[in-house]
C-alpha cells in the first residue's frame, strides 16, 4: 500500500502528524478499554460490542462537531489544545480510572448493557476530542480539492489506527501495565502537541505542555486513587490474554486474573487446598474402579497449579498441564512453588490444539480453563468432548470445573454443559461446591464406564481407600441431573457461551475457603469451611504503586 503523499515520504506536515497520532491513540485506547473494563464487567462479546459502539459514536460526534467548526477555527494551535485536553483525560484515567469505574456499577441496566455507563464515562470524552482532529486536519491540508483532502486524511488516520492496533496488541500490552500504556499514549499526544506549536511556541503553549506532562508523570507516580486491596501486590502485569496480579495476604498468596481470584496457595504449605472447590479434584480417585489405574493425568488450564502440584506430590501418576498463557506459567514457577519434572510436565499451548496433536492416552482429563465471564467456547462443545473421549483410556474420565449456578436463571451455562457432556459420555455427575443457587464452582464428572457410581458407593470407597484426602463432605453434594430443561447441546457451529453466561453478570460469585488445617488421610475430620463471597458490585481497586 502506498503512503499518502506528503506523509511518509519525508515531508511530514504537522496536521498530518496530528491526524496520524489521533488514529494511533483512538485505536490504542479502544484496546486499552477492554483491559480496564474487563475486571469489572468481563470481556464477553457484549462488553466488546459496547466498547466498539461507544468509540464509534464518540468519534462520529467529534467528526460532526469538528467539521462544523473547522472552516473558521482550524489551526495548528487549536489542534495542539485538543491533543493536550485528550492527554489530560488520559492522566485522569491513569489516576482515578478505578474510582470512575466503580461509580458506574449501580446503574439499573440489563446485564448485557452493564458496561455501557463505564465505557461512556471513561472513554467517551477523549474519543470525542480525538474526533475533532480529522476535520481540522482536512481543513489545514494543502490538497486542492475537498475529495482529495478528505481521502488524504482518511488514509493517514487509518494508517495511524493500524499502527495503534498492532502496536498496542503486540508490543504495549505484553510489555506494560495499564497505567504505563496510558502514560505512553499521553506522552505521545503531548509530544505531538509540541510539534504543532513549533518553531515559535508561545509562553502559554510551553506552560500548557509542561503542565500536562507533569500531570501525566504525577498520575503514574502516585498510582491509582482509592483503597488498595487487602494484602501486598507481589507482581502485576498485562499479558496478551488477561490482567494478572499476585497478591499476598498473610500466609495466603492469591492469583488474580482479570480482577477475579483464580488460585490461592498457603505459602507455609504450598500443596494445601486453600479454595474448597479444588478438593473436589480428587473425586476421580473414588469414581475409578481402582485408583491405581489413574496413571496419566492431563490438566487443561494451569493458573496457580493447585491440582497438578498436589497430584504430583500425592499420587504415582504423570501429570501434563497445558496452559495457553506463558506469563501464567512463569508466574506459577516463580511465585506458586511450581517446578517442572518428569512427573509434572508443562506445555504452553491451546488445550484443544494440544489434544488434537497429542498421541498420548490419559486416564483423567481435568478442564480448569473456564472463568465466570470468559469461557473458551472451543473447550465446551460436543466436538471437543468427543476429542477428549478419543484421548481417554477405556475407563477414562473427564472432570470439568464449571463456574455457574446449579439452578435458577444463572444456571444456563451449567445446564448446557451438562447436556453437552451427557451427549458424549454414558454418565455425568455434578457437585455444586457452595450449595443453594449462588454463582459458584460446580465440579462435573463424566465417565466412559456405563455403570452408575452411586453416592453410597463413593462413601464406601472414601472410607476404605487412602487417597490422601477425606472427601465425605464433598460427596454430600452428589447429584445426577434427570432434566436439564431446554438447555442446548453446544456444538462448534453453535455454542452461544456468551449468551449462556449473561445471567451471571453482576451477580455474586461464591468461593468457599478451607481452614488452615487439612487432613490428608482418608476417613479423617472434614476441614473447616470458610465462606468468602466477593461481590462484583464492589470491584477490587488496583493498588497504589
Amino acid at each position: 500500500m502506498g503512503a499518502p503523499a506528503g506523509f511518509l515520504d519525508g515531508r511530514v506536515r504537522s496536521p498530518d502528524l496530528a491526524v496520524f497520532v489521533s488514529g494511533v491513540a483512538s485505536m490504542g485506547l479502544e484496546i486499552l478499554a477492554g483491559r480496564i473494563v474487563a475486571p469489572q464487567f468481563g470481556s464477553s462479546i457484549y462488553t466488546w460490542g459496547t466498547i466498539i459502539g461507544v468509540f464509534l459514536a464518540a468519534l462520529s460526534a467529534g467528526y460532526l462537531r469538528g467539521g462544523k467548526l473547522a472552516d473558521r477555527r482550524a489551526d495548528p494551535k487549536r489542534l495542539a489544545r485538543l491533543l493536550l485536553w485528550t492527554a489530560v483525560w488520559v492522566a485522569l484515567l491513569v489516576f482515578a480510572g478505578d474510582l470512575l469505574l466503580r461509580s458506574t456499577v449501580a446503574f439499573p441496566l440489563p446485564s448485557r448493557a452493564a458496561s455501557l455507563p463505564a465505557v461512556v464515562l471513561l472513554f467517551g470524552p477523549p474519543t470525542y476530542l480525538l474526533g475533532f482532529i480529522s476535520p481540522y486536519g482536512a481543513e489545514l491540508s494543502r490538497k486542492e480539492g475537498l475529495g482529495e483532502a478528505s481521502g488524504h486524511v482518511y488514509a493517514v488516520g487509518t494508517i495511524g489506527s493500524i499502527v495503534g492496533a498492532f502496536g498496542t496488541t503486540y508490543l504495549l500490552v505484553p510489555s506494560l501495565g495499564v497505567d504505563a500504556i496510558g502514560f505512553v499514549f499521553g506522552v505521545l499526544l503531548v509530544a505531538t502537541a509540541a510539534v504543532l506549536v513549533l518553531p515559535s511556541p508561545s509562553r502559554d503553549s510551553i506552560v500548557a505542555i509542561g503542565g500536562v506532562l507533569v500531570l501525566l508523570v504525577a498520575s503514574v507516580a502516585t498510582g491509582a486513587a482509592g483503597v488498595a486491596p487487602e494484602g501486598t501486590v507481589v507482581y502485576q502485569t498485562q499479558t496478551p490474554y488477561q490482567e494478572l496480579e499476585v497478591i499476598d495476604s498473610g500466609d495466603t498468596r492469591t492469583l488474580y486474573l482479570d480482577g477475579q481470584r483464580h488460585s490461592a496457595m498457603d505459602r507455609s504449605d504450598p500443596t494445601r487446598h486453600v479454595f474448597e472447590y479444588t478438593r473436589y479434584f480428587h473425586l476421580p480417585y473414588l469414581f475409578a474402579e481402582d485408583p491405581d489405574d489413574i496413571d496419566r493425568v492431563l490438566f487443561i488450564g494451569g493458573g496457580g497449579f493447585t491440582g497438578p502440584k498436589r497430584f504430583a506430590e500425592e499420587y504415582d501418576a504423570t501429570v501434563d498441564v497445558v496452559e495457553i498463557d506463558p506469563e501464567v506459567i512463569g508466574v506459577a514457577e516463580e511465585y506458586f512453588a511450581v517446578e517442572e519434572s518428569e512427573q509434572l510436565r508443562i506445555h504452553n499451548d491451546d488445550g484443544r490444539q494440544f489434544l488434537r496433536e497429542s498421541t498420548e492416552t490419559y486416564d483423567l482429563i481435568v478442564l480448569d480453563a473456564y472463568k465466570k465471564d470468559k469461557v473458551p467456547f472451543q473447550l465446551t462443545t460436543v466436538e471437543f468432548m468427543e476429542l477428549a473421549d478419543d484421548r481417554l483410556s477405556e475407563d477414562g474420565m473427564v472432570f470439568a470445573n464449571v463456574i455457574s449456578a446449579p439452578s435458577g436463571p444463572a444456571s444456563r451455562f451449567y445446564r448446557a454443559e451438562y447436556a453437552t457432556m451427557d451427549a458424549v459420555y454414558p454418565n455425568v455427575y455434578s457437585f455444586p461446591t457452595a450449595g443453594a443457587s449462588a454463582i459458584q464452582n460446580i465440579e462435573m464428572m463424566a465417565t466412559k464406564n456405563d455403570t452408575v457410581v452411586t453416592e453410597a458407593t463413593l462413601r464406601e470407597r472414601n472410607t476404605r481407600r487412602d487417597i490422601g484426602i477425606d472427601l465425605s463432605a464433598e460427596i454430600d453434594d452428589y447429584r445426577i441431573e434427570d432434566d436439564v430443561g431446554d438447555a442446548p447441546v453446544l456444538r462448534d457451529e453453535y455454542a452461544p457461551v456468551d449468551t449462556l453466561l449473561d445471567p451471571m453478570v453482576g451477580q455474586r460469585y461464591v468461593i468457599d475457603e478451607t481452614g488452615t488445617v487439612e487432613n490428608r488421610s482418608g476417613g479423617g475430620d472434614d476441614p473447616l469451611r470458610i465462606a468468602v463471597a466477593p461481590s462484583p458490585a464492589e470491584p477490587r481497586v488496583r493498588p497504589a504503586e
